[in-house]
């Protein structure tokens, strides 16, 4: 296994090498602890969340200086047009207007970007579900940009994260997740889905170990 891995490695470091680091929902609603009130974070749970925030942060900045393409993915939840299956699966009312508790519902606070921000010429995309890629142009960006490997992190780990990247890989896209800049709000729920994505959807890897690769890709 570890040849594999070796390989998939050496792929991804080769001197045509295109990557691109892609930030999922790191938005106030999803990240900052004075809006999470209502899933009932543990001290554990909310010290790992700083933390993974913090590696998230370190990893963007870690980008830029190496020339890595940052592309944001964030939620914009909009009363207009509201997820109804979503509040059918949540709530059982298919018919029911989109909720005032609707995390990071269009021009509020909890949209925004928490800890760390956008530069006027990176790559910005606003999702309506789950996936970076459902009803949007993401993939047609990406290609067009000419990147051909993509860097996942985000929150959180089961949900947004998983689906963005499990539709990258759907899509064609080798990817890679770091661990130590992905997390769930439960250590098991987090535990499960680093494993189901390591099974079918990506390389799993450290932050540290993906900025030697860009290094890698530069040279």
């Amino acid at each position: 296994m570890s040849d594999l891995r070796d390989s998939q490695l050496a792929q991804l470091a080769g001197p045509f090498s295109s990557p691109a680091l892609v930030v999922v929902d790191v938005q106030r609603d999803f990240a900052d602890p004075e809006r999470l009130g209502a899933y009932g974070l543990t001290d554990t749970a909310l010290a790992t969340l700083d933390r993974t925030v913090t590696r998230i942060a370190e990893l963007v900045d870690v980008a830029r200086a190496a020339q890595v393409p940052v592309v944001w993915v964030e939620l914009g939840s909009d009363p207009a047009r509201p997820w109804r299956a979503s509040n059918w699966l949540r709530e059982g009312d298919y018919d029911a207007p989109m909720s005032p508790d609707e995390p990071c519902r269009v021009g509020t606070a909890g949209a925004e970007w928490y800890q760390m921000q956008p530069e006027e010429r990176e790559l910005r995309v606003v999702k309506h579900g789950y996936s970076g890629f459902l009803g949007t142009d993401l993939d047609t960006r990406l290609r067009a940009a000419g990147y051909d490997w993509l860097t996942v992190v985000g929150l959180t780990s089961e949900c947004c994260v998983y689906a963005t990247a499990q539709d990258a890989v759907q899509l064609d896209w080798p990817v890679v997740v770091p661990q130590d800049t992905t997390t769930a709000y439960d250590h098991h729920v987090n535990a499960a889905a680093l494993f189901q994505l390591g099974l079918n959807v990506a390389l799993l890897s450290e932050a540290d170990e993906v900025a030697e690769l860009w290094k890698k890709a530069a040279r």
